[in-house]
């Protein structure tokens, strides 16, 4: 989950990165491979407006055959659950730090994509909503 298909084109001899489930998305590279690692960074840019507008974070569509994927980091994957959990139950900002017992800035790292937090306080703040994180890891494709 959270590994969102991308489109790959090539614009002025150099392959750009675009995203339909997240419009604001795009990134230029050299080539694809610097295109789709900068994608993952260009992602959570772009999942960050989400935030800024107090908007719901979409989720990925399904892939389709032969597509390519940007997949959030873990971090990333448990600040955009945090977000959409509050928008569903709509906690604000200011009633979580309340129910955690921490400053209203506090809060606002942990949904903020670009923020490096620590997992365990994401993962504090998730639990305070009634949710809790899983990990899997599995075999990647070659």
């Amino acid at each position: 989950m959270y590994a969102y298909p991308v489109i790959m084109n090539l614009e002025n001899g150099h392959p750009r990165i675009s995203c339909v489930d997240v419009p604001g998305m795009a990134c230029v590279g050299d080539t694809p491979e610097q295109a789709m690692a900068d994608a993952v960074i260009a992602l959570e840019m772009a999942l960050s407006l989400y935030v800024m507008q107090r908007m719901a974070i979409p989720l990925p569509s399904p892939c389709p055959a032969g597509q390519q994927l940007v997949r959030l980091p873990a971090l990333s994957v448990a600040k955009v659950a945090l977000w959409n959990a509050m928008l569903r139950q709509r906690v604000s900002k200011a009633e979580l730090a309340r129910r955690l017992g921490v400053n209203r800035p506090q809060v606002d790292r942990l949904v903020n994509l670009l923020h490096r937090s620590k997992i365990e306080k994401v993962e504090q703040a998730l639990r305070v909503l009634g949710w809790r994180i899983e990990v899997a890891v599995v075999k990647a494709a070659v």
